[in-house]
């Protein structure tokens, strides 16, 4: 699968900061697992492809819906009517992205200044029920986490919002959209087979348990939507064959069915068997549900109290007993809790307070780190403590500090917001298609519990909205627009992740974006690859292969894959040798401050401008000193990658790209189109020897041989500049050709040292 690879951005631009007015047709949709969205495509692959392309019509997925807090920041008396007149702004005009690219799946936003309800991001306050939720009428004085409400569901969607789901489907666009889909989802699984068992040797049973997880929630919704018992009979059907009942079995014939070796797989199927049990409660018989309670405890929560309990035992690992920050501790405590929260009050064992008691606290500790296992693995860490979080709230009336132990941990939302440009992820590190059940919805729970409007406010519109947690975790009565107000750059700099965000609009789907990192290469779960320096997105096809996951040592079969390796990334390689693991990068940073208004065509002031800086040094063997700086300049319609090196090996400076490309006779200038469109990429003060050449997107035949072939790179071109051991300063300016912008407007920046660079030069 496609790694993701995006240096220097070729795409044609009606302009780098909007004009025209492309509306398209709107309509909703959500293309299920087996229909699926086109994968969001290497950005080696999006090198030069025309965005203004293809629009899928219906995949336009915003996200909306549910409070049960008023979290809200108008006044009481004479605010109703203005909030009801908010309210009605936004709902009459509908949903705010037009459309959704076909190539990235990005939403696309209508380019006008009509700002009527693109304003300030707020949740309005409102007692109307066809606008917003009603108060959750569960509010224990004295919440623990073993006393739940006397009410079903307890989990997510109590009964008093699934009452007022029907009126607020009627009243708000995205929650009417979004209804649609997931019945038709749902009738989609329902022609289906149950869920073949596959045992993946890298990833277990993962994909079939949340493909089970994600059929049981669209199931297990519109039983409870039209009490139709043909969606009940089908949950049934799928919870049997995962537990071994249907002819030909499924898994192995012993309590490890669920494959707790691979502790991921568990538990999904546990929260699966979860919602099926607490959301279809009152439609199951006694025996069913005695049933499906058995299975969950013999091959779910048994195994987590084997995983919690005895350290001499193989599952005895991860995330309970090493501590481990990330994914797995969110993914695996969420599905035990919610297995346990599902059956408190039935369960004659006392298995359900015993997990309560463990994942809690194990949660607590560990679930709420700053994120450092990349982009796309925090879809999978933030849905876990998001459910988690949820089912705690829902069913007991507390989170029990989850949501404010660590209280840098609201801001997770815009690290997923800034980590998006207009071509999908910056996917520094393993990043993967879309896994089962695993959505950036999280970021409608977080928007409404820490006050944060504009997390549902972005999400609303993305592709993976429409699924059964928007359906409750959204406020209908939010308005406003996300990007008013919100600044073009934003650096994350903390002891292991150090990078840089900046664009030149949040609502144009031709902006220019740039990314660019430096941070540790190791207490990244495994998940990094040795790219220092990297300012491009590098690995958003799934890669699974021998020794993938082995470590992050120096000698670690891991970075013997090319996409994992420094020769694959885009950034300097010296001697043809990766990177030090050992990294210690120092970095600094500076913006202009730009904000976005509230109008979806941004002007770019000509004086905005942001730049990063990171001292490399520490990255690499034979080098005495390596600096990398990324600056936008002329208003943010160039960017200038400025490298400063002293090594006593042989350098080579790479970047990967699938256009077209184009060396002059000078071989000071490459040309890189696909089409009609066009970047050129030049080298200014070239040292002596400096010039452009190509390579293809291989390993150097002297390269020792990874555990299994790598997976093939076509049509990936290198763009390299060659050159012996000493001191050097690379500077090579990018310029995106956008339409009606003349030769002349584009600038040449004077050469300024790094450690001399500010907003204004170089410039």
């Amino acid at each position: 699968m496609a790694a993701n690879y995006d240096a220097l951005n070729s795409q044609p631009r009606i302009s780098p900061y909007g004009s025209g007015d492309p509306y398209y047709n709107e309509s909703s949709g959500y293309i299920t697992p087996h229909s699926p969205p086109k994968k969001a495509v290497s950005k080696w692959v999006k090198f030069g492809i025309p965005v203004a392309i293809v629009i899928i019509a219906g995949a336009v997925l915003g996200g909306v819906l549910g409070s049960r807090s008023s979290k809200n920041s108008s006044t009481q008396g004479s605010a109703a009517a203005a909030a009801t007149s908010a309210i009605s702004a936004k709902n009459n005009l509908g949903r705010f992205a037009t459309a959704t690219d076909s190539q990235y799946l990005v939403p696309i936003y209508p380019m006008t200044t009509n700002t009527a309800a693109f304003t300030t991001p707020t949740f309005v306050s409102t007692t109307d029920a066809n606008l917003a939720w009603p108060q959750d009428p569960f509010q224990p004085s004295n919440p623990s986490p073993t006393q739940v409400r006397s009410d079903r569901p307890r989990l997510i969607a109590p009964t008093y919002m699934w009452e007022t789901l029907p009126n607020l489907i009627k009243n708000d666009p995205y929650l009417s959209g979004w209804n649609d889909t997931i019945f038709g989802n749902a009738s989609q699984y329902m022609a289906l087979p149950p869920v073949v068992y596959y045992l993946d040797g890298g990833n277990g049973i993962l994909d079939p348990a949340r493909e089970i997880k994600q059929r049981v929630k669209a199931f297990s919704y519109a039983y409870r939507m039209t009490n139709d018992t043909k969606w009940l009979d089908r949950t049934y059907t799928e919870l049997q064959n995962a537990a071994g009942n249907l002819t030909g079995g499924w898994g192995p014939a012993n309590n490890t069915k669920w494959n707790p070796t691979h502790f991921l797989d568990t538990a999904e199927l546990t929260a699966a068997y979860a919602i099926a049990y607490d959301w279809l409660y009152s439609g199951w018989t006694a025996d069913q549900r005695a049933s499906i309670m058995a299975t969950m405890i013999e091959y779910g929560l048994s195994n987590g109290i084997t995983a919690y309990s005895d350290t001499n035992d193989p599952l005895a690992f991860g995330w309970w007993r090493n501590n481990t920050e990330g994914n797995w501790n969110c993914v695996c405590n969420n599905g035990l809790t919610m297995g346990a929260l599902a059956i408190l009050g039935d369960d004659t064992t006392g298995i359900a307070e015993q997990i309560l008691s463990m994942t809690i606290p194990n949660a607590l500790q560990n679930s709420t780190a700053t994120w450092s296992e990349t982009a796309n693995y925090w879809y999978f860490g933030t849905t876990g403590h998001a459910e988690m979080a949820s089912s705690l709230l829902t069913a007991t009336g507390s989170t029990y500090d989850l949501l404010s132990v660590n209280p840098d941990f609201q801001y997770t939302g815009l690290y997923h917001m800034y980590v998006f440009g207009p071509g999908s992820l910056f996917g520094y590190g393993d990043c993967g298609p879309n896994k089962y059940s695993t959505t950036a919805n999280a970021m409608m729970f977080y928007g409404q519990q820490y006050n944060m409007p504009q997390y549902q406010l972005f999400q609303r519109d993305q592709f993976d909205a429409a699924e059964p947690w928007s359906m409750f975790w959204y406020n209908p009565a939010v308005t406003g627009a996300f990007w008013d107000g919100l600044a073009l750059d934003h650096f994350f700099d903390n002891s292991t992740d150090q990078w840089g965000s900046m664009r030149s609009s949040w609502t144009d789907e031709n902006a220019l974006y740039v990314a660019v990192k430096a941070g540790t290469l190791q207490g990244h779960q495994t998940h990094n690859d040795l790219d220092c320096g990297d300012f491009v997105v590098d690995a958003l096809g799934y890669y699974n292969s021998i020794g993938y996951f082995s470590s992050d040592a120096q000698d670690s079969q891991r970075w013997l894959y090319y996409r994992k390796m420094t020769e694959g990334q885009n950034t300097i390689l010296v001697n043809q040798q990766n990177q030090n693991v050992l990294a210690a990068p120092t970095v600094s940073h500076d913006t202009s401050g730009t904000v976005q208004g509230s109008s979806t065509v941004m002007n770019v002031p000509g004086d905005s401008s942001a730049y990063f800086v990171a001292d490399l040094t520490s990255a690499y063997f034979n080098v005495t000193s390596f600096s990398r700086g990324v600056h936008l300049i002329n208003g943010r319609k160039q960017v200038l990658i400025q490298d400063e090196i002293n090594a006593q090996q042989s350098i080579m400076w790479r970047a990967h790209t699938n256009a077209t490309v184009s060396i002059s006779a000078d071989s000071l200038t490459a040309t890189l189109t696909i089409g009609s469109a066009t970047t050129i990429v030049q080298l200014l003060n070239p040292p002596s020897g400096a010039q452009f050449s190509t390579l293809t997107a291989t390993r150097f035949a002297n390269d020792p041989t990874p555990p299994q072939p790598d997976q093939p790179n076509d049509g990936v071109t290198v763009l390299v500049i060659s050159l012996p051991a000493g001191s050097y300063t690379l500077e090579v300016l990018i310029n995106p050709q956008w339409p009606g912008m003349s030769s002349s407007a584009y600038t040449t920046p004077s050469s300024v040292p790094l450690s001399q660079w500010s907003l204004t030069g170089p410039s």
